[in-house]
């Protein structure tokens, strides 16, 4: 079991949800284990960035982006799936820079997929 802090965006999101729901996403991350980390739960995902592990859980409707530290767990952003947010962390490109957005294909195709549906 972790300690669970969080960033100022995620402590805003986790403000923002039902009570109910606050407690179920808390009892998901505080149930994490180590092995649950480093095996194939198809719940977590995940990817590297600037030399660090992050990882992603997927609560129904939200996306947690989290990284193990020592003995807690930060979580960094929690993001309504599907959001442009959770598309561009997926894609790890910044979130500042439209421009490089524009001109990433996976930006077009993801736009594309959503006219599909």
């Amino acid at each position: 079991m972790f300690q669970v802090t969080f960033s100022e965006q995620s402590l805003k999101e986790l403000n923002s949800l039902a009570q109910s729901d606050q407690l179920y996403l808390m009892e998901k991350l505080s149930s994490l284990t180590s092995n649950i980390l480093s095996g194939e739960d198809s719940s977590i995902g995940s990817f590297m960035r600037n030399g660090k592990t992050f990882f992603r859980l997927r609560i129904d409707d939200l996306r947690v982006y989290f990284e193990k530290v020592d003995i807690s767990l930060h979580c960094h952003f929690i993001l309504q799936k599907n959001s442009l947010n959770d598309f561009l962390i997926r894609c790890k490109m910044p979130a500042s820079n439209d421009a490089v957005l524009e001109d990433h294909q996976s930006f077009w195709e993801y736009l594309e997929s959503l006219a599909k549906k």
